[in-house]
């Protein structure tokens, strides 16, 4: 008759409780650290991407300003040709 003081140890709920560790341990270190490498240089290249935007922005505002300054330029000079072409018609005129 077996001795009733001392139990018995289930090896299938060890055995189960062994792969669910071992399976655990996987999960966390083989895909959950790749994958928070991944995600870490993800962030740096939206960083680069946000730093390139920035920096595209500043130099579009620039080449829109340049862009302003040329066109006021030409209207002035359009303004100033008309006026040299009414004073030589004038010119002209008198003569």
């Amino acid at each position: 008759m077996p001795d009733a003081s001392t139990p018995r140890l289930p090896w299938l709920l060890v055995a189960a409780s062994l792969v669910l560790a071992a399976l655990l341990g996987y999960t966390l270190f083989a895909l959950y650290v790749p994958a928070k490498h991944r995600i870490a240089g993800l962030e740096r290249e939206l960083r680069e991407v946000y730093a390139r935007e920035a920096d595209l922005d500043t130099r579009l505002a620039a080449r829109e300003r340049r862009l302003q300054a040329v066109s006021a330029e030409r209207e002035t000079l359009t303004r100033r040709l008309g006026q040299l072409e009414r004073e030589l018609a004038a010119a002209r005129a008198r003569r």
